[in-house]
């Protein structure tokens, strides 16, 4: 119950996080000419509305926010039924990390029907596509996941592959 509560503090700071800095750079970028900030020469802080999933797939499907909100809700409930399950403290981080992004996402879903990015990373003219606090504490979460399967042998070493 302890861990639990402590990978529910950590996806509610995250979620929480993740829409106040939303909140104040679009705030900051909608008084500037075109809605961009350019910060470094590989870095802008930029206003996009990802209205799809990941890199702005499936922009265009019909309901599509909602559709997409709803498979996130159930993922998100899926994701809580785990770490509450789950006893190794490093797993409920990695979980809170996860589902506090979702829910930082669902949000946006929610309200915008779209999701608020704003990280924009670029190299000689490739951009990797915009992106936020949200989406950060998720890839984390889920790196950390795969690195504990990859260095705890969970499954039998000797298993043959049919």
């Amino acid at each position: 119950m302890k861990n639990f509560i402590i990978g529910t503090i950590i996806a509610a700071i995250i979620a929480i996080l993740d829409q106040l800095s939303k909140n104040y750079v679009f705030a900051m970028l909608m008084k500037t000419e075109n809605n961009e900030m350019k910060l470094l020469p590989f870095f802008n802080l930029v206003v996009v509305h990802n209205y799809g999933i990941s890199f702005g797939m499936f922009n265009d499907i019909s309901y599509g926010p909602l559709i997409l909100s709803a498979i996130a809700i159930i993922i998100t409930l899926m994701l809580l039924i785990w770490m509450w399950r789950e006893k190794k403290l490093y797993l409920i981080i990695a979980l809170g990390l996860i589902i506090g992004g979702a829910v930082g996402n669902i949000i946006d879903r929610v309200l915008y029907g779209a999701v608020a990015d704003f990280l924009d990373f670029h190299i000689s003219g490739y951009h990797w596509p915009a992106f936020n606090l949200a989406d950060s504490a998720v890839f984390i979460g889920v790196a950390m996941i795969l690195l504990e399967s990859f260095f705890t042998g969970k499954g039998d070493k000797n298993a043959k592959i049919n």
